[in-house]
């Protein structure tokens, strides 16, 4: 990919997100960024609102028509197929994670988690911890393939060892790169690669 169908397709992983958030997942310096940015913006490709920006609807879909080109032989490479597959698999476990981070049973009924309940939180980390030990070497296999993959890897890994050491924001709130955030954009960007459709 080029520099700047590069960060389109970060803008487009980095919804509403600053040239410093989407360098920070494609591996390109900010000022790189920041003059793709600028010259997608005087092109009408992306959207700007203050210091974030938006891919414009058509130049998405314009980007998904090229991904072919770009990702055609990983596709076809069973040495990243496999692991991606592998990912699918655990993003079922880790979406039950969260979705036990986020609700707990009380009398029978699934009610919002208040975090009151400190040893049920630590139950669910200790969970995220094991389904990051899963996916790290699945890590290591995709970026084997496609190199700026492993930054995944460090912001997962940054987020779980904050949400272990107390902070709990990092598991899943959707303002930071937590750990549920990074792994969204993470399977995101796989789903692209590889032509697939998010499971709803």
């Amino acid at each position: 990919m080029t520099p700047r169908e590069t960060v389109l397709h970060g803008t487009a992983l980095k919804r509403n997100s600053s040239a410093a958030e989407i360098a920070g997942i494609i591996d390109l310096p900010v000022d790189t960024v920041e003059a793709e940015l600028a010259a997608a913006v005087a092109s009408g490709r992306i959207v700007a609102n203050n210091d974030r920006f938006m891919l414009a609807p058509l130049t998405d879909v314009a980007l998904r028509a090229r991904y072919s080109l770009h990702f055609g032989q990983l596709r076809e490479d069973t040495a990243f197929v496999q692991p991606y597959e592998a990912f699918e698999r655990i993003n079922v476990t880790l979406k039950q994670v969260i979705t036990d981070w986020q609700t707990m049973s009380v009398g029978g009924k699934s009610v919002a988690n208040d975090h009151s309940d400190p040893d049920y939180d630590a139950d669910v980390i200790d969970r995220l911890g094991a389904v990051h030990e899963q996916v790290e070497p699945i890590l290591k296999r995709l970026a084997a393939k496609l190199p700026r993959l492993s930054v995944y890897a460090d912001k997962l890994l940054d987020a779980l060892e904050k949400a272990e050491d107390g902070d709990h924001e990092w598991v899943s709130d959707i303002r930071r790169e937590s750990y549920h955030t990074v792994w969204f954009e993470l399977h995101e960007d796989l789903l692209r690669i590889m032509g697939r459709e998010r499971e709803e």
